[in-house]
C-alpha cells in the first residue's frame, strides 16, 4: 500500500474498463479489446452525448450498482444478457483528451479537475458519475472499503502523467485476490448435461505450464453450457501440464488445448501452490496466453512438492447450481461455512435449528422444522417428543449443506434448556417507503430503550431488508415474560411515534413504517443466525456489525457470500465481543445503572 504525500486514492469498481470516446455528435464506448459497446449500454453513451462536449476520451469503468449502492459484476453480467442496461452507471476517473487537446503529459490531478470540470452538464444521480478520491489515509480507506464489501481501492500518483497498461503510478489494492488463469481442462457437470461443472487451472511459471487446482462455482447455468460449447471442440487427450498430476486432480478431468483465459477470485493459496477457495468470474478475451503467470506476491513462496489432498465428507452434486443469479454451487457454500465456521458456530451450536432447505437452488424452498428421513442420528435431539435438528461443529455445517439448507434460523434457547430463552430479538422490519436512515434511528431507538433499563444491546443485519437487535439475558425467565417484555418495549415504540413504528400483524398498516416483531420471541420461534446466508438473490448473509457502521451500510443485505470474507479480513475485532458476558435477568430492567453496548 503506498502511503505519504503525493498520492490520491479512488474506489476500485466492479465492472468492466471502458473507453469513451466523444467526438462532434459521435459517442463510442469501448472495451479493452476495442469492442464497441455503445449500443449494450445505450442509456449511458446518450448520456455522454448530453453533455455537449466537442471531443474528448474519458477513462471510465462502466458497472451495475446493488440497492446498497455495491457494484456487482454479476448484477452486471445479467444486465447484459438480459439486454436491459438502463441501470449501469459510468463512473469516469481520468481525461486523456478535450477538445483536441491531448492531456496525457498533465499530473493525475490536473486531469481529473479538467475531467471534473466537464461533467457540469450531468445530472446528480445520474448514469455519469465522477470517481471521487481522498488525497489522504489511503490505509484507512482501503480498511472501511473492504469493510463495506467493496472491491477495494486504486491509488495513484497525484502528478503522474497518463500511462497505458500496467504502470506503478496506479496500484490496486484488492479486498479479495483475483487474477486470470488458463484453463487447462474441464470436469462436466453432475446436474445437467453439456455444462461445465468445474474448470481446471493453470499459470505460467519459468515458461511451463503450472497446475493450480480448479475452480467449481461461480457460473450460472447459461455460463456453463456456453464454456461447455466452447471447450468441448478443444478436447485433447492428456493433460497439458509439464508435471504429472496425482489422480485426485485428474479424476474425471477432461483436457483442451490452453486458449481460453478466465479471470478468478479466490481466498489465497494453499501451501501446496494450490488456489483456495476460487470463484470464476468471466472469460478474458483481452488478455493474451503468454500474459498469464503468477503474480509476484504468490510466486515469492515457491510451493512445496505436493501431496494427494486429503478428501473431506464428499457432497453429492457439489456443482449443483443454489444461487443462479451468481452461480454459487454446494461446494461454494460448504466452503463459505468452512471459512466462518467459527463465527456462526457460538450462534448454532446446541440449539433446536428451523431450516430452509432448497434441494434445487432458488424456487424450490420450504421449511424443515424436524429432522427428516436420513438425517444422520449426531444431529438429531428430541425436544418436546419432536426430533429437532441440532449441530454441534463444522461437520454438522456440512450436513446442513449437503441437505440443500440455505438459511439456519436457531431457537433463541438451548436444547438442554428450552423452556427458557437466553437471547431477545427485536426484528425491525421496514414496510414500503421506509428510508434506510430511518432504519437505522428505529434500531437506535431500541438499544437507548435497553440501555436505559441495564441491558446490553447489539445489532445485525438481517440479510434481506431489515435489522436484528439482539439483547442477551440469563436464561432464568419463560417465553412468556419474554415475548411480553420484547411487547412491551415494542408497543410503546409504536405508541410514541406511530408515524414511524407499528407492532402489529396487519400488513396494511406497515406501508411507510417499521412493523417492530416481538412474535420472534416466543417458543419455538426462531430468527435467522447471524453469519447464515440467505434465500434471496446475491446469496447475501445476516451479518453482526458494529453500531456506528450502520448509516453508511444502506440496505441489510450489504453483505454477501463474495464480499463477507474480505470484510472479516479487515475488520480486525468482533462487532458481538462481550455478548455471552453482557447477559442480565429480565427482572434486572431498571434496576441497574445505565449502561451502552
Amino acid at each position: 500500500m503506498p502511503t505519504g504525500d503525493g498520492w490520491l486514492y479512488e474506489i476500485k469498481h466492479d465492472g468492466y474498463r471502458m473507453q469513451a470516446r466523444i467526438d462532434g455528435g459521435s459517442v463510442k464506448l469501448l472495451t479493452r479489446s476495442g469492442l464497441d459497446w455503445s449500443a449494450r449500454f445505450e442509456p449511458a453513451a446518450r448520456a455522454l452525448k448530453a453533455l455537449k462536449l466537442p471531443s474528448a476520451l474519458i477513462d471510465a469503468e462502466i458497472v451495475v450498482e446493488t440497492e446498497s449502492g455495491v457494484s456487482s459484476f454479476s448484477a452486471l453480467q445479467q444486465a447484459l444478457a438480459a439486454g436491459d442496461t438502463g441501470s449501469a452507471v459510468l463512473y469516469v476517473f481520468d481525461l486523456l483528451h478535450l477538445d483536441g487537446r491531448d492531456l496525457r503529459a498533465l499530473p493525475q490531478t490536473e486531469r481529473k479537475d479538467l475531467l471534473l470540470q466537464s461533467l457540469d452538464d450531468a445530472p446528480p444521480g445520474g448514469p455519469i458519475r465522477f470517481s471521487e478520491h481522498l488525497a489522504a489515509d489511503g490505509p484507512a480507506m482501503a480498511r472501511h472499503a473492504c469493510r463495506l464489501g467493496l472491491e477495494g481501492i486504486v491509488a495513484k500518483r497525484a502528478d503522474a502523467p497518463y500511462r497505458s497498461g500496467r504502470t506503478d503510478a496506479w496500484r490496486k489494492i484488492k479486498c479479495s485476490s483475483s487474477e486470470e488463469f488458463v484453463v487447462a481442462g474441464y470436469m462436466p457437470s453432475t446436474t445437467a448435461s453439456k455444462s461445465v461443472g468445474s474448470l481446471i487451472l493453470g499459470t505460467h511459471e519459468d515458461g511451463t505450464l503450472v497446475h493450480v487446482g480448479r475452480v467449481g462455482t461461480g457460473f450460472r447455468d447459461a455460463v456453463a453450457r456456453d464454456l461447455w460449447t466452447q471447450l468441448e471442440p478443444l478436447r485433447i487427450p492428456a493433460a497439458p501440464f509439464a508435471a504429472e498430476l496425482p489422480l485426485l486432480a485428474r479424476r474425471n478431468a477432461r483436457w483442451v488445448e490452453p486458449r481460453l483465459v478466465c479471470e478468478v477470485t479466490f481466498r489465497g493459496w494453499t501451501g501446496d501452490g494450490q488456489l483456495r477457495h476460487a470463484s470464476f468470474k468471466t472469460l478474458r478475451s483481452d488478455v493474451r496466453l503468454e500474459e498469464v503467470v503468477r503474480e509476484k506476491a504468490a510466486a515469492a513462496a515457491k510451493p512445496r512438492k505436493r501431496k494427494p489432498p486429503v478428501e473431506a465428507t464428499p457432497l453429492t452434486h457439489p456443482d449443483r447450481v443454489l444461487w443462479p443469479d451468481v452461480g454459487l454451487t454446494k461446494e461454494g457454500l460448504a466452503e463459505y461455512y468452512a471459512e466462518v465456521a467459527d463465527r456462526i458456530l457460538p450462534h448454532v451450536v446446541d440449539r433446536p435449528l428451523s431450516l430452509l432447505r432448497c434441494p434445487d437452488g432458488l424456487g424450490s424452498c420450504f421449511y424443515q422444522k424436524h429432522a427428516w428421513a436420513g438425517l444422520d442420528e449426531r444431529y438429531i435431539r428430541l425436544v418436546d417428543g419432536e426430533k429437532a435438528v441440532v449441530i454441534q461443529d463444522r461437520e454438522g455445517l456440512r450436513a446442513l449443506v449437503q441437505a440443500s439448507v440455505l438459511e439456519i434460523h436457531p431457537w433463541g434457547a438451548t436444547v438442554s434448556d428450552p423452556d427458557r430463552p437466553d437471547r431477545l430479538v427485536f426484528d425491525l422490519d421496514p414496510g414500503d417507503g421506509v428510508a434506510w436512515g430511518d432504519l437505522v434511528a428505529g434500531a437506535l431507538e431500541v438499544r437507548e430503550r435497553m440501555s436505559a433499563l441495564g441491558f446490553a444491546s447489539f445489532v445485525k443485519t438481517t440479510g434481506g431488508k431489515g435489522l436484528h437487535v439482539v439483547v442477551p439475558i440469563e436464561p432464568k425467565a419463560g417465553w412468556e415474560e419474554a415475548k411480553a417484555f420484547v411487547k412491551r418495549i415494542a408497543s410503546e415504540m409504536a405508541k410514541d411515534a406511530p408515524d414511524l413504528y407499528v407492532a402489529t400483524v396487519s400488513k396494511k398498516a406497515r406501508d411507510g413504517r417499521i412493523y417492530l416483531d416481538y412474535l420472534r420471541n416466543q417458543r419455538g420461534a426462531t430468527a435467522v443466525a447471524a453469519f447464515s446466508t440467505r434465500a434471496h438473490p446475491n446469496a447475501p448473509v445476516s451479518v453482526p456489525v458494529d453500531w456506528d457502521e450502520l448509516p453508511s451500510l444502506g440496505s441489510g443485505a450489504r453483505f454477501d457470500v463474495g464480499s463477507l470474507p474480505s470484510r472479516l479480513s479487515a475488520l480486525g475485532h468482533d462487532p458481538w465481543a462481550g455478548c455471552e458476558r453482557a447477559a442480565l435477568p429480565l427482572d434486572a430492567a431498571g434496576r441497574r445503572p445505565r449502561r451502552r453496548a
